[in-house]
């Protein structure tokens, strides 16, 4: 708490009157967002007290903070994976500074393999639940009783609102045709799957597979926050689907996308 609290002060101290609404993480290859965002600050995640920084090659590492839609909000350009060798805590340590700084609702993206026979490459799915199959669990170790409770409840970890939001907010922008809903499984990485286990993970229910999110939605929901949560699908993993894939590949069908997420991100902070 005193790291938190700490990262929260130095800030705040340089947002000054600017109180931040909406959360916003960009997953790897959807950094398009920023350019529509009138950012009125810009951190560094070096210059941060305590902050880890990013090491993947597509993530900025900045923290933004401005209006997009009308909304005062913060943007991570990029966020923190276990693979990276990060701790649980360090992963989720931006979600929490956010709500201390005053954050109500978190969005979040990610880029992910598609494993429902149905879905398309650049496709968008909200994530209506998902499983948590990383190593280990940012709310393991002595609750932090100033941000929530020992035991949340994850009946509803990603704010029906917020996903009716979302679908109204596609059909008006007219690509319901690319906007799912599924489950999503998160996974350590950074090596991609195997057929078997793309085949395991539809066995138990998930229709999207990546390396992230879950971690964070828990200290959302820990803390409160409601969470819409949007997985870009950016490989195909179903059966008849699955071919060879590589980073370059995975940023191009991201790169399709972003527009439409960047749409659906603002056409939802316009309805709040």
């Amino acid at each position: 708490m005193q790291q938190l609290r700490e990262a929260a002060a130095y800030l705040q101290q340089q947002l000054q009157d600017f109180q931040p609404e909406v959360g916003i993480i960009l997953g790897t290859g959807l950094g398009a967002l920023v350019k529509d965002v009138d950012v009125q600050h810009r951190f560094s995640y070096a210059d941060i007290p305590h902050f880890p920084v990013s090491t993947v090659e597509s993530h900025s590492g900045n923290l933004l903070a401005g209006t997009l839609a009308g909304r005062r909000v913060l943007v991570m350009q990029g966020r923190f994976h276990y693979y990276e060798g990060y701790t649980m805590p360090q992963v989720v340590f931006p979600v929490r500074v956010m709500k201390l700084l005053g954050i109500r609702h978190l969005f979040v993206s990610n880029a992910a393999g598609g494993l429902h026979p149905d879905f398309e490459y650049s496709d968008l799915m909200l994530i209506e639940d998902h499983l948590h199959l990383q190593p280990a669990n940012p709310l393991v170790g002595p609750n932090l009783d100033e941000l929530g409770p020992r035991f949340p409840d994850m009946l509803e970890p990603y704010a029906p609102g917020l996903l009716h939001l979302a679908e109204e907010a596609a059909a008006e922008l007219g690509f319901t045709q690319y906007l799912r809903r599924g489950v999503y499984a998160s996974l350590p990485g950074p090596m991609l799957e195997t057929p078997a286990e793309y085949r395991y993970l539809r066995t138990i229910g998930a229709d999207a597979v990546g390396m992230s999110t879950t971690p964070e939605v828990i200290a959302a929901v820990h803390m409160g926050l409601p969470v819409l949560a949007v997985s870009v699908i950016t490989d195909l993993a179903a059966p008849g689907k699955l071919k060879r894939v590589d980073i370059a590949d995975i940023l191009r069908a991201a790169a399709v996308a972003e527009p439409r997420l960047t749409a659906l991100f603002r056409r939802v902070l316009e309805k709040l």
